[in-house]
């Protein structure tokens, strides 16, 4: 089974979804990696040669293969849900663990990093109010269960996932 981790850009997928596979001995993917290492090149470069639609054709096509493989953790990219057959992908695939974080906290978390290029813009936190508005509707319809991700630290978060996962029976409970 696979455990996807979706959320607005600087929720935590990538670190959470880390610590969590560790936790539970599980090999751990971030989906914008694997896509980078199949184009060739980063995904700014790729977005700005090809296009939006062509890179989300190479993602949907990374995420269904990461669906239907062994059991994993993922980490997907910002936007994965922004097309339905991600969605129903990920769903189908396994569970999915949306990490929830407003745009503020985002903001507050992201406000020096330049590495983002949705971030680069005259108002970064208007950029993730709409962004947030656009998508927090499809993360909630492909998640199974919604972590509040607000202050808590790394390793809370993943004790908050484990908890969850548990509870529905997901995973056995820990003695």
């Amino acid at each position: 089974m696979i455990l996807s981790l979706v959320g607005m850009p600087g929720s935590g997928k990538s670190t959470v979804g880390r610590q969590l596979a560790r936790r539970l001995g599980l090999p751990f993917f971030d989906s914008d990696h694997l896509i980078e290492q199949r184009l060739g090149c980063s995904i700014r470069e790729y977005f700005a040669r090809e296009g939006e639609a062509a890179f989300r054709d190479a993602e949907e096509q990374v995420l269904a293969e990461l669906a239907r493989g062994a059991d994993a953790v993922v980490a997907t990219g910002g936007g994965a849900v922004l097309r339905e057959a991600n969605r129903r992908h990920l769903r189908e695939g396994g569970r999915v663990i949306y990490l929830r974080s407003t745009p503020e906290e985002l903001h507050r978390r992201l406000r020096h990093d330049t590495q983002r290029p949705l971030l680069q813009v005259a108002d970064p936190l208007g950029k993730l109010r709409t962004l947030y508005a656009e998508r927090d509707p499809l993360y909630r319809e492909a998640a199974h269960f919604h972590i509040e991700t607000g202050r808590p630290s790394v390793p809370t978060l993943v004790n908050m996932i484990v908890m969850q996962l548990e509870l529905a029976g997901v995973l056995p409970l820990q003695p």
